[in-house]
């Protein structure tokens, strides 16, 4: 979580808790960032915690059952919400404050409810509701109820999801399925069930002898397992996302009764699953549902083999109900599996990273069923094909082929030539971002080298060049984390390299800088003589009055004239005369994004006029891609600085000509001349000041700070370069990790050695003679006491 991120979460929790006065957020943020671990909440920890909140509720079921419904529908962060609430209820002082505080709102709330009248227009007690009124009001309720009770149909959800899709890709629809699809039921493989009960049968099952009677219920199992209703078992309708239940012919023998029963759910499963693999290959619900449901059917497959090898024993006449029971058994872990899988991906509305997340926590959920683990982790390794063959051309080559919207990164429509107008990072910040829910849970941590990883190659792709990471491979998931970790760190590294080596050699960005530096900054001396020589007739003027293009001739002239010359880049300075002074550039740089920011925008404008020293500023022409780093953003506050640096130089020109006009007091006589010596006094001080506070701003602060960020920058190149010399890097940190040991080492030895001399230890040199038995430390330390002496007598 980053620095930005904690501030605004406690500011609106405080906020939520009407916490007002006390320590201020600060010193919860700064509590917060000190204490701040990458913990994770284990499985243990989870439960844990899941038992300590249903011991504290009023009613442990009904906890207990929500737990569980959100945890079938793969809600993110729910362990970790338990585990909090779970401590939460270990603080007293912290359980009473949030009961009065609830109390407190409570009341606010009933208060604030008793003074305002409601919005809905009730008729009064007296008066008497009109059809059409009481028909209007029938139909809200009945709309109500029934959007709340009922769950929509597959048909609404996938338009739904369609529709969505196609907000955002107008260009690019989803493909449909014809309308026979989902109109013929018999297609689906799924029982086929009408509204009217088939006709009684000649001869009830339960008159039949038993052996006649397992024949029979062999049979109709051997239907019912493939999706087929039997003669004496038929399916239920089913609603929504409920289980398929079966009816048996009640007049069957009690005992081959159970036996079926303990068989049927599996064809209960069996029409879970065929249910979901035949909706979930629509092409709404994008391709990570469809490797499943794909991996799920070549299971399937193998179902029906066996179903089908059943119904050879059948016909010759070796199958009996006990022996299908036992061949069953085997299979029916693995269709409960895929049953729950299917269940918990359909309550959800999982899709892509969702989806992924909910198949990673099965697979580790699985860990001490090795045959289930197997299982689950077959169905991850097939859905996550799909989306890291996505992640594969976003951290190898900075494309985005996302069509159902399923990749955690997403793209948005914005143009990068707006950067220059933008006072803000929109282009960096949002033309890529994150999306939480589509973060698979085993790619978490390294979701921003992932998004950062993508936008360093497609910078480099903007600017014409096609780039590929030499070191791709396929990107193939396992239980190990570490393997496609590597992978993703080596993309981050090569795409770092590439970037950066295409901006400080292609794009000169350091050179870019100190002409920047040279004159917002206002570096080159014998330049701002020049322009000011040149241009202080035409500044005095009022902003209306100056004409731009003779002052971009007489800035042209002044480069030409100076030291200027020498600089690449001089032609990209421009001028630019603003439409308000420095302090109200100011304060409406300040009030971006909050409350006041439309009240200064749309403030009138004073009545006096700038002059063109109030307005006067230069720009600067930065092309793609180092307006990503020499941004608006960036700019302004150059122009800021350059403005009231501009100004203060203009008032010390200005003190020196009133030094100069002085001379002439020389003429006058002594007696005159000490008229003007409080006037002389008062101008030097002004020049020392005005000097002085130039000379602080320039060379106490902007400079050092300049060197600094010439520092940090060649810094962090280096430690770039020797990130991605892995060799010299090992051995460089073999060394330091043995300079650090033994320094250590030697520290702690020699401490013992004192204390054991000092306080007549003696113990303690068996621990010196134990840590140095073959005396390799000895030379050193027999150094270090002769250091120690020597310092003592000095």
């Amino acid at each position: 979580m980053s620095e930005f991120r904690i501030h605004h979460d406690v500011n609106e929790l405080l906020g939520l808790l009407n916490v007002r006065g006390g320590d201020g957020a600060e010193v919860y943020i700064d509590l917060l960032q000190k204490n701040r671990t990458p913990y994770v909440t284990t499985t243990v920890s989870a439960h844990s915690a899941k038992v300590k909140m249903a011991e504290h509720s009023k009613i442990p079921e009904d906890f207990l059952r929500k737990y569980d419904e959100l945890k079938s529908k793969n809600v993110r962060n729910l362990d970790p919400l338990v585990y909090l609430l779970s401590k939460l209820t270990e603080d007293k002082e912290t359980l009473k404050f949030l009961q009065q505080n609830a109390k407190e709102r409570s009341e606010m709330s009933a208060n604030a409810a008793s003074s305002t009248t409601t919005s809905y227009n009730v008729p009064a007690t007296s008066s008497k509701m009109s059809m059409q009124e009481l028909e209007e009001l029938r139909k809200k309720l009945g709309n109500v109820t029934a959007s709340s009770n009922v769950p929509q149909s597959s048909e609404v959800i996938r338009k739904m999801l369609r529709d969505r899709h196609n907000k955002k890709n107008p260009t690019q629809p989803n493909p449909v399925f014809p309308n026979w699809v989902y109109d013929r039921p018999a297609l689906i493989g799924d029982f086929v069930t009408s509204p009217t009960p088939v006709g009684d049968p000649v001869v009830a099952i339960g008159t039949m002898p038993l052996a006649a009677q397992e024949q029979a219920l062999v049979e109709d199992l051997l239907y019912v397992l493939i999706g087929v209703d039997g003669r004496d078992i038929a399916a239920q309708p089913v609603l929504g996302r409920q289980s398929r239940s079966f009816i048996v012919d009640p007049s069957l023998d009690m005992s081959i009764k159970e036996l079926v029963n303990r068989i049927l759910p599996v064809a209960s499963c069996y029409s879970t699953i065929t249910r979901f693999t035949e909706e979930k290959s629509s092409f709404e619900y994008g391709q990570v549902n469809h490797a499943l449901t794909a991996a799920m059917r070549t299971l399937m497959k193998e179902y029906l083999i066996l179903v089908t090898q059943l119904e050879h024993l059948h016909r010759q006449g070796t199958l009996s109900l006990q022996k299908l029971w036992f061949y069953i058994q085997p299979t029916m872990r693995t269709m409960e599996i895929l049953a729950s899988i299917a269940t918990s991906v359909d309550k959800g509305e999982c899709m892509g990273g969702s989806t992924l997340s909910l198949l990673h926590d099965r697979t580790f959920n699985y860990t001490g069923d090795s045959q289930a683990q197997e299982l689950c982790l077959y169905l991850t390794k097939a859905a996550s094909v799909p989306y890291f063959e996505i992640l594969e051309k976003w951290i190898y080559r900075g494309i985005i082929k996302d069509p159902y919207s399923e990749f955690m990164v997403e793209e948005h429509e914005l143009q990068k030539e707006k950067i220059q107008e933008d006072y803000n990072d929109k282009y960096w910040d949002q033309r890529y971002t994150i999306v939480q829910h589509r973060i698979p849970s085993f790619l978490q941590k390294m979701a921003d080298k992932i998004l950062n990883t993508g936008k360093y190659l497609n910078v480099v792709r903007e600017c014409g060049r096609d780039v590929t990471c030499p070191d791709a491979k396929e990107v193939l998931y396992t239980l190990k984390e570490r393997a496609y970790v590597e992978q993703i760190e080596k993309a981050y590294y090569y795409a770092s390299k590439v970037l950066l080596d295409f901006l400080m050699e292609e794009k000169e960005l350091v050179s870019r800088l100190r002409s920047i530096k040279h004159y917002f900054l206002m570096d080159k001396g014998d330049f701002f003589v020049h322009f000011m020589d040149l241009t202080e007739e035409e500044l005095k003027k009022p902003v209306d009055d100056i004409i731009p293009p003779r002052l971009e001739a007489l800035l042209e002239l002044a480069l030409r004239m100076s030291t200027a010359n020498t600089d690449p880049f001089k032609d990209d300075l421009k001028i630019d005369l603003m439409p308000h002074d420095v302090i109200t550039q100011l304060l409406r740089v300040l009030a971006i994004d909050t409350k006041q920011e439309k009240a200064i925008i749309n403030a009138e404008p004073t009545e006096v006029s700038l002059s063109g020293l109030e307005a006067f500023s230069f720009d600067y022409i930065v092309k793609w891609p180092l307006s990503l780093i020499i941004n608006r953003k960036a700019l302004t506050r150059y122009q800021m600085l350059f403005r009231h640096m501009f100004y203060c130089k203009h008032v010390e020109r200005l003190l020196c000509n009133v030094w100069i006009s002085n001379k002439a007091a020389k003429q006058y006589s002594l007696h005159s001349a000490k008229w003007f010596a409080a006037a002389f006094a008062l101008r030097q001080r002004m020049l020392n000041f005005v000097q002085n506070i130039q000379y602080y701003m320039m060379f106490e602060v902007m400079e050092p700070t300049w060197h600094i960020m010439e520092n940090n920058l060649k810094s962090f190149l280096a430690e770039h370069v020797d990130a991605l010399q892995s060799d010299s890097g090992f051995e460089a940190t073999i060394s330091k990790f043995d300079s650090n040991f033994s320094t250590l080492l030697l520290e702690l030895l020699d401490k013992l050695s004192i204390y054991s001399t000092n306080d007549c230890e003696h113990s303690m040199i068996n621990i010196i003679y134990r840590l140095d038995f073959n005396g390799f430390y000895t030379e050193r330390l027999e150094k270090m006491a002769i250091e120690r002496s020597q310092k003592t007598a000095a």
